[in-house]
C-alpha cells in the first residue's frame, strides 16, 4: 500500500517502484563511475628509517605512488527496510606502481616497486532522504568500513632493494592502512557528489507547454522495504500563469506484488484529473471550426446557406454567410480508471455564429453534447501518450437565437465535425506526450501497462542511452 489514508493531500499522485532487479542496474552503471573515483586515489608519500645489527641506521622512503587498476569484480546494493541501501564490495583488488629510495651513512640507492592489494571489502550503508525546498530526494553515505585482505610488495632497483625486503611488512602495513582510508573517503565522495548529482537530473518540475507543468517534488522521502524501493511524487499539473490547489485530492494506490522488472509507475487518476482542470481553467479545451477545415469535396459545409438547408431560419436571418462553430469543454473532463477499462465523460457544448460582414458574430444557438469517450495511454521512451475514441454523440438544445427546431437535424453534422476535426487535433496533442520522471539518460523498454482501481501500472525494463 502506498500513501496514508490519513490525510489525502499526502498521498502521491505518482508512484515511482525501483525492484531489486533495478538496484543490481543501478549498482552496476554505478559502479563503473566508483572505479574510476578509486583509480583517482592519491597515496601520500612516506618514509621512515630502519636499524639492522652491525650495520646501523638508514632510511627509506616510498613516493610517486600511482593506482594502475583498480578492479571491483563482485558488488551488490541492498534494500535496507526503513533506512536506505547498503552498498557491498567484495574481493576486489588493486594494482599499484611507485619508487623508492634508501640511504645508509654515504650510500644511497633507489628503484621501483610494484604493489598488489587483494580481497578489498567494502560496506557502506547509504541513507535516503529528501529535500523539502527543492522536492528533489538526497542520498548520502552515512557509513563506511573497509578491509584488506593482502598487500603485497614488490622491489625492483638497486643493491639495497634486499634492505627494504627485509621490513617490508612494515612498508605493506602502512598502505594498508592509508588505503583503508582512502577508499572509504572515494566512497563517500562519490556517493555525495557524483551520485547525488545524478539524483538532481530527476525533474522536480517539467514544462508542458505555454499552459501548464507537472509538479513531480517528493511528497516525502524514498521508502525502502524488503523489496522495493517507493518514490512517491506529488505528480500534479498546474497552470503556469497562476497556481491553485485543486479541490480534490489523489487517492491512496494499492500496488500489487510485482518484481519481475527493474522499475514500476504508479500514475494516479488524480495526476490526468489535474491536467484537465489546469487546461479547461485556463481556456485551452475549446476549438473554432470554420468552413476552410473542411475538405473542399465533402457535401457538409460551415455556412448559413449549407445550415438553411436542415434549418431555414438560419438562412432566412443570415443569407449566404461563414458560420463559426466554437465547441468548448464547459466543465473539467474527469478520467475513471479501473482495473476494466479508462473512460473520459467529457461536458461538450457546441455554439454556432453567423459571421457578419463586418466580421462581427451573430449568435444561433448552442448545443450540449454528451458522448462516452474511451481512452488508450502507453508511453515511449520516456513519456507518456494518449489517444481518445469517441462514442455517438447525443445533442442537446441548450439555447436558440433563432427559434425553436429539432436537434436531431444537426446529428450528423456535429458527428461527422467532432470526430473528423476536434478528435485527431487533441489526440494530436496527446501523442506529443508528457515526460516522466526520469534521471537523464534513463529510457523505458519492455513496457506492460496494466489498469487498476484509481491508477496506470506501468512496468518496464531500463537501459542508459
Amino acid at each position: 500500500m502506498v500513501g496514508t489514508t490519513t490525510a489525502a493531500a499526502t498521498n502521491p499522485g505518482f508512484v515511482v517502484r525501483i525492484t531489486q532487479k533495478g538496484l543490481d542496474f543501478a549498482c552496476q552503471e554505478g559502479m563503473a563511475i566508483l572505479q574510476k573515483e578509486l583509480e583517482k586515489i592519491k597515496i601520500p608519500d612516506f618514509s621512515g628509517s630502519f636499524k639492522i645489527k652491525h650495520l646501523g641506521k638508514g632510511y627509506y622512503s616510498f613516493y610517486s605512488m600511482v593506482i594502475n587498476t583498480f578492479q571491483l569484480p563482485s558488488s551488490q546494493i541492498r534494500l535496507v527496510p526503513g533506512v536506505g541501501l547498503k552498498l557491498s564490495i567484495s574481493n576486489a583488488n588493486v594494482k599499484m606502481s611507485g619508487k623508492w629510495k634508501a640511504k645508509k651513512d654515504f650510500i644511497k640507492a633507489s628503484g621501483n616497486f610494484a604493489l598488489r592489494i587483494e580481497g578489498i571489502s567494502v560496506s557502506a550503508d547509504l541513507k535516503l532522504g529528501s529535500d523539502p525546498t527543492s522536492g528533489h530526494a538526497t542520498i548520502g553515505c552515512s557509513s563506511c568500513k573497509s578491509n584488506i585482505n593482502s598487500v603485497h610488495v614488490d622491489i625492483s632497483g638497486s643493491r639495497l632493494g634486499w634492505l627494504i625486503q627485509l621490513f617490508h611488512k612494515k612498508i605493506e602495513s602502512s598502505l594498508q592502512k592509508a588505503m583503508n582510508s582512502k577508499i572509504c573517503e572515494a566512497v563517500t565522495r562519490t556517493v555525495s557528489s557524483q551520485v547525488q548529482s545524478y539524483l538532481q537530473t530527476l525533474p522536480v518540475t517539467a514544462r508542458i507547454d505555454a499552459v501548464a507543468g507537472i509538479d513531480y517534488s517528493l511528497v516525502a522521502p524514498p521508502t525502502a522495504t524488503d523489496d522495493d524501493l517507493d518514490v512517491q511524487l506529488k505528480g500534479e499539473f498546474f497552470r503556469l500563469a497562476q497556481r491553485t490547489p485543486p479541490p480534490f485530492g489523489p487517492p491512496t494506490l494499492a500496488f500489487p506484488t510485482d518484481h519481475n522488472l527493474m522499475v514500476y509507475l504508479g500514475v494516479s487518476d488524480y495526476f490526468f484529473n489535474t491536467a484537465g482542470l489546469v487546461y479547461q481553467e485556463a481556456g485551452a479545451l475549446k476549438l473554432i471550426l470554420t468552413d476552410d477545415m473542411i475538405p473542399k469535396e465533402s457535401k457538409l459545409r460551415l455556412t448559413t446557406k449549407f445550415l438553411g438547408t436542415l434549418i431555414p431560419q438560419v438562412a432566412e436571418r443570415f443569407p449566404d454567410l461563414k458560420v463559426q462553430l466554437l465547441i468548448n469543454m464547459s466543465s473539467p473532463p474527469r478520467l475513471t480508471v479501473d482495473p476494466t477499462r479508462l473512460a473520459l465523460t467529457p461536458a461538450l457544448e457546441a455554439q454556432a455564429f453567423a459571421v457578419l460582414p463586418n466580421s462581427t458574430l451573430a449568435p444561433l444557438f448552442q448545443l450540449g453534447l454528451s458522448t462516452n469517450v474511451s481512452v488508450e495511454v502507453g508511453a515511449i521512451s520516456n513519456k507518456i501518450i494518449g489517444k481518445l475514441m469517441m462514442d455517438e454523440l447525443i445533442l442537446d438544445l441548450k439555447h436558440s437565437d433563432i427559434g425553436p427546431f429539432s436537434v436531431q437535424l444537426l446529428h450528423d453534422v456535429l458527428n461527422y465535425l467532432v470526430p473528423s476535426l476536434v478528435l485527431p487535433k487533441v489526440n494530436a496533442k496527446l501523442q506529443q506526450g508528457f515526460p516522466l520522471p526520469l534521471p537523464a539518460h534513463i529510457l523505458l523498454s519492455d513496457l506492460i501497462l496494466q489498469p487498476h482501481q484509481d491508477f496506470l501500472l506501468f512496468g518496464a525494463d531500463v537501459h542508459y542511452a
